[in-house]
């Protein structure tokens, strides 16, 4: 059986971008390999094995266009208002929370934030099918 490892994104800015996932989600460096024309760096923590590889391209100035293709990666959190409230305070600038309830029932209590480069993520409320 497949087993998912990790989900890489271009970054501009490789200490902007590991500050960032490191004080939004405690990710930290968990391996550095560098290339003649680009670096791969793999963020990662305790509590998931699976990993955010950032790629930089060296000598790359302009930011990277996004597209209409890409949609999100998420985290799942313990406490999405503390974490929310977090964030805001950091001026890292969350949206606003949301309690998702088609049917009625909430099945999902998230937010997005966007990271240096324009990546959306989402947070969400950890429980259910979001663990």
């Amino acid at each position: 059986m497949a087993k998912y490892i990790h989900s890489m994104i271009r970054v501009l800015d490789e200490a902007r971008s590991i500050a960032f996932y490191e004080q939004a989600f405690g990710l930290s460096v968990a391996d550095r390999l560098d290339f003649d024309d680009f670096t791969l760096i793999y963020l990662s923590n305790q509590d998931s094995e699976t990993e955010l590889e950032l790629t930089v391209n060296k000598g790359r100035s302009t930011p990277y266009d996004l597209g209409d293709g890409y949609g999100h990666i998420a985290f799942s959190v313990e406490d999405v208002d503390a974490t929310h409230a977090r964030l805001e305070a950091a001026g890292l600038a969350p949206r606003k929370l949301v309690d998702f309830a088609p049917g009625g029932e909430v099945i999902a209590r998230f937010f997005f934030i966007a990271d240096p480069d324009g990546y959306q993520i989402e947070v969400l409320q950890r429980g259910g099918r979001f663990k």
